[in-house]
């Protein structure tokens, strides 16, 4: 702990240098944060940091864009405070770092916004006008919080996705894919909400309990004599159905064929009135499951099945059996799966892969989710509300075996918390499988794209590989008003795209670019296709929003923006949270390698989501919510960014106001090492008073060294984004070396040496050195603080702490040097033992200070001769007024230490106490010139002969 500084007697208080400075203790962060921000903007500090960065290599963080609805929340605050370290860390570091921030604007959230306020008949271009100016209010009001922060970026000149430039770039970045061969119109069952009438991406779903019915349903045999056949049986002695399992009555009306496994054994099971077919090994759990007592009258492998035919159950309609290895044999199960291609993936590809055209695909489940009005007996119903009678119409036709309700995790949109379907439609995708002119798919080039980016933390390549591996084909294709169309001309009868698709693309970018995408709804076909138009009709569809911020590398890497690299669009990093492997880090990663032939970004840093102390959700009904405009108003933005560097931000990220006030601990120790640094620079000029290094105490020499080790190290950990460790490495330098050992020493040769001795000045221009070094260290991270420290810095300084890169004026102590490194490691340990031994004897009364005290060590030969080297000066290390160094074998009596070879015995000085330097010294009132005073501190004085420090 450092020592409180001294209260010496009036008469005295003019020879001292005493410690004087104007920054002020407490930080008062609320009130002179906003003042700071201010006052970078005045002085316009990114187009300073950029014109500084001419000519520098450049590293390129390419902004995620957050959705421009609602108030920023703790995760939005995360997100761009890591940004902003890792930004002004390359600054730092020499590099020029553009950051641009963009907003995501398209999409349902600002549609439905807007319905809910307005009303939902809106005509559609003034369904438009409100969304982008709700959009912009939302920007608005999101940038201001973003500011406070103390993020620095281009807030000049943002990107936004409903930008004029930015929606052309889009729509020019499709045509180049539309160009590639990527694009095409395919009926294909894709994520559908009745809610939001349109498909959802993948990043658009998520998972919740559900309540559903679950039902075991017969399918009567078609063709007796085949599966008799494929039984080895001469003929069915009975009716025989097969039976299925399945959560989704709905699909029911749907059902267009039936799925075995091949290698699977199927077994014929007697019941009585009839032969059911279900897997071999669940005819004992099937059979609890219906009630019924059966007997297995033949077995037949599942690839014997194939293409016999079933009937369904009150349709007049045959079902096959497709062979499909995706069919799983598992408890509650029948082995025989029911196939709805319209409704599943699976069994969409399958009917396709045995010869199912298109247009025979059944799908009488209409956007908002109601069968259409001819479909027998459930016409016109909601399918979820049909559930019941499609349940109670299988009893009636005696095709239910069993029924029961079950709960179970089901997709749900993310927006409304609804339950979704898969639901077969005409989209547009981007084929994975397509191959481009070198005969590489998207897929593959995607797949090598992930294995040339560095990933951070590592596990998220495994993340992403995964979803690319296993992914469908992309659809792009919305049905909303609020969106950058998909601008193609279809032709009426054969519904393919107008042969200049790519250049009728680029005429209608121009016009986006000057009038928004209003210019597409509004352009009669007419204008651009002349003659040509009574046989096109004009797609109506928008862009998935993840095609949106898929594509800014587009427009923002090399658009209007141009802050890319000479090999093409490419960031050197993206960096957003653990989500955006679905999402952002995906899409982009799609387009990328569909357009450049390789991803954006050459690397992705993930960040976790943060959670209250208990590791809970952070939810307004539970009361756990840190809200960061509030943290900002009671405690100050640099407490909540020295949070996120204090936290390992590849897990869940825990918040809470407990956690902050202990970070608002460590800040405080930051600050009040600051201020002991600065206060001690008074009077000390660094062009006039700065000591040669080679010429310094050795105490100061190491402490100089030391700082120069841990830049080395901070250097390190800000290029890897271990902020982390720069917060511990930091916070362990204030705490351990330099209060808990440095600063504390140096106090009594900085006060009572005379002001112009070089004992006094070398410790000074130790000090200008670190306080230089870490005003720069903790900047990306400390930002308010530390360009607050920078000012009160004597000497020659430009405007901002942002605007330097590290501090070159550290030096290193050489290694053969006799008090080096090892040497001072072994001290400081040596003091923190003996430091616990005064303690002790503080607590039991035998002395008030370690001022007051005498010590003996005892100590083995090497530590003896060790610290033998300081002489008289291992007193002011160990802050007692005498030290003694005696053999380890006299120590019998002495406290022992944690040390080996150092055993300490204390007690109370009866020398008097010095008046100015309150040292006990057998000299005090023994000289003639005062009685109160020490022999040294006569020396002192500034008419004295100045005392001789060579090391501490």
């Amino acid at each position: 702990m450092m020592m409180a500084d001294p209260e010496p007697m009036s008469d005295y208080k003019h020879t001292l240098n005493l410690p004087e400075t104007d920054f002020p203790m407490r930080g008062m962060l609320p009130k002179r944060e906003p003042e700071r921000v201010a006052r970078w903007q005045e002085m316009d500090i990114y187009r300073r940091l950029r014109e500084q960065g001419q000519g520098r290599e450049t590293f390129v963080l390419h902004d995620g864009p957050p959705y421009a609805n609602g108030s920023i929340h703790i995760g939005h605050a995360v997100n761009k405070i890591l940004k902003d370290i890792i930004v002004k860390s390359k600054f730092l570091a020499g590099y020029d770092a553009p950051y641009v921030p963009g907003w995501d604007c398209h999409g349902l959230p600002i549609e439905h916004k807007v319905e809910t306020t307005h009303g939902k008949h809106l005509p559609a271009e003034e369904a438009r006008r409100l969304c982008r100016e709700y959009a912009s209010e939302q920007i608005q009001e999101q940038m201001k919080d973003f500011v406070r922060l103390g993020v620095v970026g281009d807030w000049d000149n943002p990107y936004r996705t409903m930008d004029y430039a930015n929606e052309a770039g889009e729509i020019r970045a499709l045509a180049a894919m539309v160009e590639g061969g990527y694009v095409f119109k395919g009926l294909k069952p894709v994520n559908w909400c009745f809610d939001c009438g349109s498909a959802l991406a993948e990043a658009e779903v998520e998972y919740a309990d559900k309540t559903s019915d679950a039902i075991d349903v017969a399918f009567p045999v078609a063709e007796p004599d085949k599966l008799a056949g494929a039984f080895g049986l001469s003929e069915l002695p009975k009716p025989a159905a097969a039976v299925i399992w399945t959560t989704t009555p709905w699909t029911i009306p749907a059902n267009q064929a039936l799925n075995t496994h091949p290698d699977v054994v199927y077994a014929l099971v007697d019941v009585g009135e009839r032969l059911l077919l279900v897997a071999e090994e669940l005819v004992a759990s099937c059979l609890e499951r219906f009630q019924l007592d059966g007997q297995i009258i033949a077995t037949a492998q599942g690839q014997r099945l194939d293409r016999i035919e079933f009937r369904h159950p009150f349709y007049d309609r045959r079902s096959p059996i497709y062979l499909a290895d995706y069919v799983e044999v598992e408890t509650g199960s029948t082995g025989v799966v029911h196939s709805a291609p319209a409704y599943g993936l699976d069994d969409f590809e399958t009917c396709r892969a045995h010869g199912m055209d298109f247009s025979d695909i059944l799908s009488p489940v209409q956007s908002d989710g109601v069968y259409a009005e001819d479909l027998p007996y459930f016409g016109g119903q909601l399918i979820w509300k049909a559930n019941p009678q499609i349940v109670e119409k299988l009893r009636d036709v005696d095709a239910l075996l069993a029924h029961k309700t079950i709960t179970h995790s089901y997709m749900h949109c993310w927006r409304h918390k609804t339950p979704v379907i898969y639901r077969a439609t005409a989209q547009w995708f981007v084929g994975m499988d397509v191959k481009d002119n070198q005969g590489v798919s998207l897929r593959q080039r995607a797949l090598e794209g992930i294995e040339a980016t560095r990933f951070t933390p590592s596990w998220g390549k495994a993340r992403l590989h995964a979803m690319i591996a296993n992914r469908p084909d992309w659809c792009i294709s919305r049905q909303r008003n609020w969106g950058v169309p998909i601008p193609f001309f279809l032709h009426r009868r054969t519904g393919e795209l107008h042969p200049r698709t790519v250049e009728l693309m680029e005429v209608v970018a121009q016009r986006v670019e000057v009038e928004g995408i209003d210019a597409w709804f509004r352009l009669p076909a007419e204008e651009l296709l002349g003659s040509e138009a009574a046989d096109y009709e004009k797609a109506t569809d928008t862009l998935d929003v993840w095609f949106d911020s898929g594509t800014t590398h587009w427009h923002v890497l090399h658009g209007s923006h141009s802050h890319g690299h000479d090999q093409g669009p490419r960031a050197d990093l993206y960096l957003e949270g653990s989500d955006q492997h679905r999402g952002w880090f995906h899409s982009s990663l799609l387009t990328g390698c569909a357009i450049d032939g390789h991803p954006p970004y050459k690397g992705l840093l993930t960040h976790g989501f943060t959670v209250d102390a208990q590791g809970r959700k952070m939810s307004k009904s539970m009361g756990n919510v840190v809200a960061p405009q509030e943290v900002m108003d009671k405690l100050g933005a640099d407490i909540l960014r020295l949070w996120v560097a204090s936290t390992d931000y590849s897990g869940e990220m825990a918040v809470s106001d407990e956690i902050l006030k202990r970070i608002a601990d460590v800040y405080r120790r930051i600050r009040n090492t600051s201020r002991f640094l600065l206060a001690n620079l008074n009077g000390f000029s660094p062009e006039r008073h700065a000591v040669p290094f080679d010429e310094m105490l050795a105490l100061d020499q190491w402490v100089v060294d030391r700082a120069a080790q841990l830049q080395e190290r901070i250097q390190k950990a800000y290029a890897e984004y271990r902020f982390l460790d720069v917060y511990q490495q930091v916070h362990t330098f204030c705490a351990r070396e330099l209060g808990g050992f440095y600063l504390d020493i140096i106090k009594d040769r900085q006060y009572t040496t005379q002001a112009e001795s070089l004992a006094r000045r070398s410790c000074q221009t130790a000090l200008y050195h670190v306080v230089e070094a870490l005003s720069r260290w903790i900047a990306p991270i400390l930002s308010f603080t530390a360009d607050e420290i920078y000012e009160h810095i004597p000497g020659e300084r430009s405007d901002s702490v942002l605007l330097e890169t590290y501090y070159d004026g550290l030096k290193t102590l050489d290694e053969t040097a006799l008090l080096g490194r090892d040497f001072w490691e072994q001290v400081l340990e040596v003091k923190q033992a003996v430091n616990k031994c005064l303690e002790d004897a503080r607590n039991a009364k035998k002395i008030n200070s370690g001022l007051a005290a005498e010590v003996t060590l005892y100590t083995s030969d090497a530590l003896r001769e060790m610290l033998g080297r300081l002489g008289d000066e291992l007193r002011f290390v160990l802050l007692t007024s005498d030290v003694r160094l005696a053999p380890l074998a006299g120590g019998d009596d002495a406290e022992a230490t944690d040390l080996d070879g150092l055993r300490v015995a204390v007690w109370a000085s009866l020398h008097k106490k010095c008046e100015r330097c309150w040292h006990h010294r057998e000299d005090v009132g023994t000289h003639s010139e005062s009685s109160e005073l020490c022999g040294r501190c006569i020396s002192n004085l500034p008419e004295g002969a100045g005392e001789t420090r060579r090391y501490a």
